[in-house]
């Protein structure tokens, strides 16, 4: 694998989570190239018509992608790693999706090769960001045999 595309929904509004993002990307930078794709936002107060207008802008992006979804696998930051290298040894790019603060719409979770959830726990779709980016440091350094999982 030669990138990994972060697609999501929405601009990163906080600045400590803008913060976070960065400090993250600088850390993967010299295991993998991370291309960070920003969709606007649907201003749709319905949910459900957000999730499609969003849905179309996702799919306009990425036709094959791992969507981060609360209702997707669950896996240990090893196994992570595992399914990390497993794609790295596979194919050229990557793309991972984070729906807006929707979610996102059933044509969007049909469409992913695979649904991951970063816990059975519901996060705000900024701070799933964090969390992302903490967790792919955290399986290039578990494949690169570093120090920093325990």
């Amino acid at each position: 694998m030669r990138k990994i595309r972060l697609v999501w929904v929405g601009k990163t509004k906080d600045s400590f989570i803008g913060e976070a993002i960065e400090k993250y990307l600088k850390l993967i930078s010299p295991y993998m190239k991370v291309e960070v794709v920003e969709l606007r936002e649907a201003a749709d107060a319905d949910p459900a018509a957000a999730r499609k207008r969003e849905a179309a802008r996702i799919l306009e992006k990425t036709s094959s992608f791992v969507l981060l979804d609360e209702g997707g696998d669950e896996m240990t930051s090893p196994e992570f790693s595992g399914f990390i290298r497993t794609l790295a040894e596979s194919s050229a790019s990557m793309d991972l999706v984070i729906g807006g603060a929707f979610g996102t719409s059933d044509e969007v979770k049909g469409a992913a090769a695979r649904k991951i959830a970063l816990s059975r726990m519901t996060f705000t779709h900024q701070m799933t960001r964090i969390i992302l980016l903490e967790q792919l440091y955290r399986a290039f350094t578990i494949i690169r045999g570093k120090t920093y999982h325990y």
